[in-house]
């Protein structure tokens, strides 16, 4: 099945990105680095730490940075324990974001294919994918290792694509970081951006669409006729 935008356009694949778009992990991520910088009396600003969202710290590290304001060295093996223990806990009271489940029954209502594309591990991503009970509605997840590169490079779009059989072109992505969003357009893909309380400070000229929410999404995607 189809959707079609306008009788023009048609999407055969949704993808979705996963952290920040299905789960709320940027603001607990972003939380927990910011613990990290207080116990040092330095601040992490957001329009400072969007930098590495949606990719890694390739791309722009809290650890150099926090190493370049201070002038020290840290234990970065055992902080990354304790930090990731106090992400964990603090998702463990949070749901799916709001929408989720519309977007997911519609597009299943409509015969569409899901999937996920995220640069961070399959541990994590499926680990929550099925603790929310949500794995079995996604075809394919694609995460880092599957392809070469990450986010903002368009290797895991483009080995999303290749799994569903169908070219980019035909894939819509749904996506909360501007590394995200190049990364989809650089693949071929269309991109709705749904920006979360971390990205809401970027700038995401040249997305197709921009929604408050999934709901908004779900409202925009009832909208779109389903073709065979």
């Amino acid at each position: 099945m189809e959707l079609s935008e306008k009788g023009v356009k048609t999407w055969q694949v949704v993808l979705f990105d996963f952290d920040g778009i299905l789960v709320d992990t940027e603001w607990a991520i972003y939380l927990a680095w910011k613990k990290c910088f207080s116990a040092e009396d330095r601040d992490l600003p957001l329009s400072m730490y969007t930098r590495c969202i949606g990719s890694d710290f390739e791309t722009w590290s809290p650890k150099s940075y926090l190493e370049e304001l201070t002038g020290k060295e840290f234990d970065w093996q055992t902080m990354d324990q304790e930090r990731q223990q106090e992400i964990v806990h603090e998702l463990s009271d949070e749901g799916l974001m709001e929408g989720v489940v519309e977007c997911l029954e519609l597009l299943r209502e409509k015969g569409v294919a899901v999937g996920v594309v995220s640069s961070s591990s399959h541990q994590w991503v499926d680990g929550w994918l099925e603790q929310l009970g949500i794995r079995d509605a996604f075809a394919h997840v694609t995460c880092r290792g599957d392809a070469p590169r990450i986010k903002p490079a368009p290797d895991l779009w483009l080995e999303a694509a290749r799994r569903f059989g169908v070219a980019p072109q035909q894939c819509l992505a749904i996506e909360d970081s501007h590394n995200g969003m190049i990364s989809a357009q650089a693949a071929g893909m269309d991109v709705w951006v749904v920006p979360n309380r971390v990205t809401s400070c970027l700038d995401f000229t040249g997305a197709q669409a921009q929604h408050s929410s999934l709901r908004a999404v779900a409202e925009s995607l009832r909208g779109l006729v389903g073709g065979a």
